[in-house]
């Protein structure tokens, strides 16, 4: 005769007031909450479990911790009053009285004090247990998510050091030790066939900080390594006259690993801003260019005038003929047969950013091309 398996029964979590007390100081210290949002947190979940208890009565609660006993203690309090209003935040003075009777020491109540009276979390029934217990899980959790969105808001923009935790496929996970906090580098953030190894240290680019959902809910800090906004703070970082503005940033586009193209300006005009970027002998385009792994830079000065804008985009190729078309936002460039693949450059990576940078459509085609062109109108005509 077979055997009945033994099922064993699910326990259902319990209350332990004292290991509450115990986690706090780790509460504290990993999850940046201070002991007096920890006491809100802990008050609003017991208020809940004894609303679940007694029937939806609901009463005010009060957590005192005494760090020399290292005891915590749970109170509901209202005010003694003559006629009831709330019965959630008043008890009137006889109940009061009838109460106060049988503490030990007895105690007499007046109008305006306060009936404390202790509570037990640990006689919680174990659904009202589970109740609380979820609720400051949840609350402790909403309360981390708004110290890191707050916490990193004002580092959007910056960049930071930080150290690579560990890799999970292609998405790596960093740590910022001094905030206690975890960014994410996902793919698309990462720069080409730069390595990342688990304990390195590495600069990134705080590019986001938001709410995540679903299981993995709580704050998320999105970094970059091959984001425009990286070079922009480099240049913040390396360039004095750009901190200050007196030279301005018109704008940066950027394939990481690639090249950067970087459009500025002075309204200065005795202020070279291309001469204020590179600086004496080259220091601080060198400095920035270092940062991102040598990565090509082209800094060129921003003009309104679109022609001369995109034909300087272009750089480092020169075109003979810039053709725009404002209304269509479209231009067509002609450069040198030789300059062809100078000026489209690597799987058009050059004329791509130019595009980028100019907010134009550009075509380049050589001249030989245009030359053909003509030909072919001739003998049409």
């Amino acid at each position: 005769m077979a055997r009945k398996k033994k099922v064993e029964e699910k326990k259902e979590p319990i209350l332990d007031v004292q290991a509450l007390f115990q986690a706090a100081n780790e509460i504290e210290t990993e999850y940046r909450i201070d002991k007096d949002t920890l006491k809100d947190i802990l008050a609003s979940s017991f208020q809940a479990a004894y609303k679940k208890d007694h029937d939806g009565e609901s009463l005010r609660i009060a957590i005192v911790m005494n760090e020399d006993k290292q005891t915590l203690s749970v109170y509901s309090y209202r005010d003694v009053v003559e006629n009831i209003e709330d019965e959630e935040k008043q008890i009137c003075l006889d109940e009061a009285n009838e109460l106060g009777a049988k503490m030990n020491p007895p105690k007499v109540y007046n109008v305006g004090d306060v009936l404390l009276q202790e509570i037990h979390p640990e006689k919680f029934s174990r659904s009202a247990s589970a109740v609380a217990i979820q609720l400051i899980r949840s609350k402790i959790q909403e309360t981390r998510t708004n110290y890191i969105i707050n916490e990193m808001s004002t580092k959007k923009g910056t960049i930071m050091n930080s150290v690579i935790r560990r890799k999970e496929g292609p998405v790596v996970y960093v740590d910022f030790p001094e905030q206690q906090l975890e960014g994410v580098l996902l793919p698309a953030d990462q720069i080409k066939n730069e390595r990342y190894n688990v304990g390195d240290v590495l600069k990134v680019y705080i590019k986001n900080i938001k709410e995540a959902t679903g299981k993995n809910s709580g704050a998320q800090i999105i970094v970059s390594r091959s984001a425009a906004g990286y070079v922009r703070a480099l240049m913040m970082n390396e360039i004095p006259e750009i901190r200050v503005g007196l030279v301005k940033i018109h704008n940066i586009v950027r394939e990481g690993g690639g090249r950067t193209k970087i459009a500025v300006y002075s309204e200065d005009p005795n202020i070279d801003p291309i001469s204020a970027c590179i600086g004496p002998k080259g220091v601080r385009i060198n400095e920035i260019v270092s940062d991102i792994g040598g990565e090509k830079v082209d800094i060129i000065e921003y003009t309104d005038d679109p022609n001369e804008f995109i034909f300087r985009a272009l750089s480092p190729a020169q075109p003979l003929v810039v053709s725009v078309d404002q209304d269509e936002k479209t231009a067509k460039v002609i450069v040198a047969d030789e300059k062809l693949s100078l000026a489209i450059g690597r799987n058009g990576q050059n004329a791509r950013l130019a595009a980028k940078l100019t907010g134009y459509k550009i075509d380049v085609k050589p001249y030989s091309s245009t030359l053909e062109n003509k030909a072919d109108e001739s003998k049409g005509e």
